[in-house]
């Protein structure tokens, strides 16, 4: 894990503070970037987020799709988490937190936009940070690639209509032609551009592709923490106001990643999956591609929405908290192998 990655919470508790301080003593400047939108597309945040997005979809190498025969017990349980699980358990979680419990202490105009934020977060799987879960919880590599090449292909077509239909469930408007424009600007552009480009390095061999991914990597970082920076510039007053509105947000989110994690990895081992899939397979059902959610969060509802709040603490909470199921699924090995049947996963120890 890179030093920015190791330390990513960090620095968007940083860049809260800084947005929040810039918002509140120079208003006129983020207002004015804020009106630079095509069709609800804010041009500056649009550039961010490819800048984000673009290197960590150059990791993925769609070639790997074929491996999917060799762990198919395991592609399987992180489909069923990820697509039929996670979006829908997020759901039901925000209407009980939401709509429910925290209600009379949230803003109560801005109640659809958490739970839409919140869906938005869910509907997304994780993408890039999966890989660095993977390495340090000794996943296979081979099972990472494949299945995060998978969840990318699936989300090209899946990501709009789930959440179209979770947003019509919670009786929130669907923009529908909006929904739409972000899943070609924040995914579908992205993936083809990542694509050609990645095989433009590899053309050049291996060694450039990775020197790219590396310098890359660092101008997407401090593409997101920019984002943040004026995110917060914009729900600065909102948070004065109420700071204790992310923590109240961060409830489901928490519940949600320890949920799908556990139960990922308790379906890996049920049906004989070694180890080293059933980490990789629990941390992408856990974690999301909070850089879409973000994206798409600001191009459906805008800077100052509850849900694009929604998205940002899924960030702030990211780090931290798939570090502690990391943690716990490498101290959990021992009785993982303990049910395992020798003839399909790992011997027993």
């Amino acid at each position: 894990m890179s030093f920015f990655e190791r330390w990513l919470s960090l620095w968007v508790a940083l860049c809260i503070l800084v947005g929040v301080a810039l918002g509140q003593w120079f208003p006129a400047p983020f207002q004015a970037l804020g009106r630079m939108e095509v069709a609800q597309v804010n041009l500056p945040v649009g550039l961010l987020i490819w800048v984000m997005i673009i290197p960590m979809l150059m990791k993925i190498d769609f070639g790997a799709l074929h491996q999917v025969r060799a762990h198919w017990r395991g592609i399987g349980v992180t489909l069923f988490i990820n697509w039929a699980v996670k979006p829908f358990s997020m759901a039901l979680l925000a209407w009980i937190f939401i709509r429910q419990i925290f209600a009379p202490w949230l803003p109560a105009e801005q109640l659809d936009s958490y739970v839409a934020g919140l869906i938005l977060l869910a509907a997304a799987p994780c993408t890039a940070m999966v890989f660095v879960w993977s390495r340090l919880s000794n996943g296979d590599p081979y099972f990472t690639l494949t299945q995060v090449a998978l969840n990318d292909l699936i989300m090209v077509f899946a990501f709009a209509p789930i959440v179209g239909l979770l947003l019509g469930l919670s009786a929130i408007r669907v923009p529908w032609d909006t929904l739409l424009i972000s899943v070609v600007m924040y995914i579908v552009i992205p993936v083809l551009i990542a694509q050609l480009w990645r095989k433009h390095l590899l053309r050049q061999g291996q060694a450039r592709l990775d020197a790219a991914l590396t310098r890359l990597g660092h101008a997407s970082i401090l593409a997101l923490l920019a984002t943040l920076v004026l995110l917060f510039a914009f729900q600065g007053e909102a948070i004065l106001k109420q700071p204790l509105i992310i923590a109240m947000l961060a409830v489901p989110i928490l519940i949600q990643v320890f949920f799908n994690s556990a139960l990922a990895y308790g379906l890996n081992r049920l049906v004989g999956e070694k180890h080293s899939v059933a980490c990789p397979s629990a941390l992408i059902g856990a974690s999301n591609f909070f850089e879409l959610a973000v994206a798409a969060a600001i191009s459906l509802f805008g800077f100052e929405s509850g849900a694009a709040l929604a998205t940002v603490v899924g960030v702030l909470i990211e780090v931290p908290v798939m570090l502690l199921v990391v943690k716990l699924v490498n101290r959990t090995r021992g009785w993982y192998e303990r049910g395992l049947v020798p003839s399909r996963g790992e011997p027993r120890g």
